[in-house]
């Protein structure tokens, strides 16, 4: 599986699993995985690709400042994933 940095993924497996992250990092066989909540920013949880899927690549503003290397804080990273799970709740209860 492709991911990279800033990705939105969701565990397959594990303690985690069914829970949504940002990818920080990404190097080939592992993903450093943090959700602002459990997983902070300063010790992103290392999870073997096997282990994720791909949900979306986001452009909202905490995935640029990930992209671009720009400080990033837990509470931006909560806040981003809540909204993405509000806009896919959206998506999938309305018609």
């Amino acid at each position: 599986m492709v991911v990279e940095k800033s990705d939105i993924v969701v565990s397959r497996a594990g303690r985690d699993k069914g829970k949504i992250f940002f990818v920080l990092e990404e190097d080939g066989t592992f993903a450093y995985l943090a959700n602002g909540k459990e997983r902070k920013i300063e010790t992103p949880k290392k999870k073997k690709l096997k282990h994720l899927q791909f949900v979306s690549e986001s452009d909202c503003r905490a995935a640029e400042k990930l992209r671009s290397g720009e400080k990033l804080t837990n509470s931006e990273l909560r806040k981003a994933l809540a909204s993405f799970e509000r806009g896919r709740a959206g998506e999938v209860g309305g018609m």
